[in-house]
């Protein structure tokens, strides 16, 4: 059980590392602005990969996850090229909200500070 935990995270770990250079280095797309791969989840039988990804203008993020989508046959091919598993997982592309929600978190705690009453 624990082996297919393992083995699940290493994909994820390698899939993470080979997407996001082939994003940098291999899509053409002018539209598609500095995208970060946040994280990837993979299935126990490493079937489906759910990839998080985050870009700089994330008012443009549904254009850049249309893109990527798009471009998820091109990107799974290449990378059966570089990885040695048997079965490249299925592609999906989800916009990552972590970032927003550590912004709101930070937010919630100083307006908490800014109600504390101050000690004199």
């Amino acid at each position: 059980m624990a082996r297919d935990y393992d083995r699940s995270q290493r994909v994820a770990s390698q899939l993470q590392r080979e997407l996001a250079d082939l994003i940098r280095h291999e899509i053409k797309d002018p539209r598609l602005g500095w995208v970060t791969v946040d994280d990837v989840e993979v299935s126990r039988d490493l079937s489906v990969a759910k990839v998080y990804v985050s870009t700089l203008e994330m008012d443009q993020i549904d254009t850049t996850l249309e893109i990527l989508q798009g471009a998820a046959p091109f990107l799974r091919h290449e990378l059966g090229k570089r990885l040695h598993i048997r079965q490249i997982p299925e592609l999906r592309f989800f916009k990552d909200t972590a970032i927003e929600r550590g912004m709101r978190i930070t937010q919630l705690l100083d307006e908490l500070k800014k109600e504390e009453p101050k000690d004199e």
